[in-house]
């Protein structure tokens, strides 16, 4: 593979063919590999940091780890792709295949982790692996695609993302409802069928992206000579400082795209952050009496223990503590942590009807936290099927237009979790979340494509997703704070603030200008795959 390190300055003059509907769905057949990783990770993660001892208010720190890998990550990967050619594996197959190396042993290891460390080291590694991945897959349909078609090659992208997302939601709750495995562990360890999960994830991964690298090809650049001339003028450090410079000379549509992204994704991470413990806290039965509770605080504020490890652990438990006291004074029940509830079972002083109740907790935490996955993946199935409605709505109304409602109903979806006490409706919720998700992995990129000169599609589409790993960054910051000294820990009310972030969002998308939308009538004329397309209506 030939790498090098400077920006092409001549665009590609040749008229991008039509592509069949069998040839877009091979180029994106990998994303369903990718969204495996993404899903496994979203679901997953939070639920991996509480197992292994992680108070609430740590979880977001520990998260940042993702954001801050893909701000690195994905500008540099979009530039080195834009500026890679390999006579075999073409632009940017080369970095697919690497990325879904890389990721797949990641998801391997993960869920044997047996530390905070290790589990929050382990994401950075595996956020960037799937980033190496996912990141030239967005400039691969851009690359392929004419403009009447990119709609329908991003709607196509998020509708593998919908059913690998489906089905990776689904497993830690297949292996348990369906396969019997056990979804609870002793205090420290990762459910088995957490595990198996990430096993069955980490093999869909590389198969999909191997898939799509051995399915698609990529056309060279049309004067290989001066390709190679312009890529031989900087160096690789000139090409790094470009990409990190390239927020700075965003066209205007990035810009104001940039906005939109930037309170959807942190909406987005509020609920990837707080969604497990926001359901299992407040619509499960995490329940203790009075009289129990005060018995465990008694233990764990009279803990001796002297290995640092414990030391460590008693340390989140008196924050534990310090909330519960804070927050429902008064209460003759107290709604404890899944940490204390494993420390009463591990280590506590308990009567048999004492941890009887304790395991009531520990059960209760896993079971929202399966049913949470179930309902991500009903989420991400009404992703799936919207996916081929959007360029139906786009093209009868306009991108932004489509876009903006889209994410007004994902925002209503998460606000109404607030007022759910029935589980079964969280389903709903999910599912108006997920009309959201559909548009979000496709609308976006579709109206941008559009803005972007050719040549330069990689890097842009790096520099544009500063705006998904920014808000997180901002969000892993300040929802800790917002948390605890404003919805006085309920993490509920950090769903609600996330969902109206995404409505204003959705409002905000009115202002985006989208000079490149061809949904007028020549789109609909001519709505097949393969058939030619009239791009100038009036002709």
């Amino acid at each position: 593979m030939a790498t090098v390190s400077a920006p092409s300055t001549s665009a590609p003059t040749r008229q991008k063919p039509r592509l069949s509907f069998w040839q877009i769905w091979n180029m994106s057949f990998g994303f369903l590999g990718i969204q495996f990783g993404f899903e496994l990770q979203n679901s997953n993660v939070s639920r991996i940091f509480e197992t292994l001892g992680a108070n609430k208010d740590d979880i977001p720190i520990l998260w940042i780890a993702a954001p801050v890998t893909g701000l690195l990550v994905q500008p540099v990967i979009g530039y080195l792709s834009d500026r890679t050619w390999s006579p075999r594996w073409g632009r940017r197959r080369p970095f697919f295949l690497i990325g879904a190396l890389l990721a797949s042993l990641a998801l391997v290891f993960m869920p044997n982790s047996t530390a905070l460390w290790m589990a929050g080291g382990m994401l950075w590694i595996m956020d960037a692996s799937i980033n190496i991945s996912m990141e030239p897959f967005r400039a691969f349909v851009g690359d392929k695609l004419p403009s009447e078609q990119r709609t329908s090659g991003f709607a196509m992208q998020s509708f593998f993302i919908g059913v690998g997302s489906v089905i990776a939601a689904l497993l830690p709750w297949v292996f348990t409802n369906w396969l019997g495995m056990s979804n609870t562990a002793p205090a420290g360890e990762i459910p088995p069928s957490v595990k198996w999960a990430f096993y069955v994830g980490a093999a869909a991964f590389l198969g999909s992206v191997l898939y799509t690298v051995f399915t698609s090809t990529e056309t060279p650049p049309e004067d290989m000579e001066a390709f190679r001339a312009e890529n031989a003028k900087v160096g690789m450090w000139d090409g790094l400082r470009e990409s990190f410079a390239g927020i700075f000379h965003m066209p205007p549509a990035m810009r104001q795209l940039a906005v939109v992204q930037f309170f959807t994704w942190f909406a987005l991470f509020s609920m990837w952050i707080y969604a497990t413990n926001a359901v299992t806290s407040n619509i499960y039965n995490m329940r203790v009496d009075a009289p129990l509770y005060e018995k465990l605080k008694g233990q764990i504020v009279g803990s001796q223990t002297t290995d640092e490890a414990g030391r460590k652990e008693v340390t989140a438990l008196q924050q534990d503590l310090k909330e519960i006291d804070d927050f429902q004074q008064g209460e003759t029940s107290k709604i404890i942590t899944l940490n204390m509830a494993n420390y009463a079972l591990s280590k506590g002083q308990l009567s048999p009807d004492e941890r009887a109740t304790a395991q009531r907790v520990q059960q209760q935490y896993n079971d929202g936290a399966d049913w949470l996955s179930l309902c991500s993946s009903v989420r991400n199935g009404v992703a799936a099927v919207f996916a081929f409605l959007i360029p139906l709505i786009a093209a009868r109304t306009s991108r932004r237009r489509t876009h903006m409602l889209c994410l007004l109903i994902g925002g209503l979806g998460l606000v109404s979790l607030k007022f759910i006490s029935n589980p079964d409706f969280i389903i709903v919720s999910m599912g108006m979340v997920g009309i959201a998700w559909a548009s979000i992995l496709s609308m976006p990129y579709a109206i941008l494509a559009g803005s972007l000169p050719p040549n330069r599609m990689g890097y842009y589409m790096g520099v544009f997703n500063f705006f998904i790993v920014i808000p997180q960054i901002v969000a892993a910051t300040i929802l800790g704070f917002f948390t605890i000294h404003l919805f006085h820990g309920n993490t509920l009310n950090t769903l609600v603030l996330g969902g109206a972030s995404m409505v204003l969002a959705g409002l905000l998308t009115l202002r985006v200008r989208d000079d490149d939308d061809t949904h007028v009538a020549a789109v609909m004329e001519n709505p097949g795959y393969d058939t030619p397309v009239l791009t100038n209506p009036q002709a």
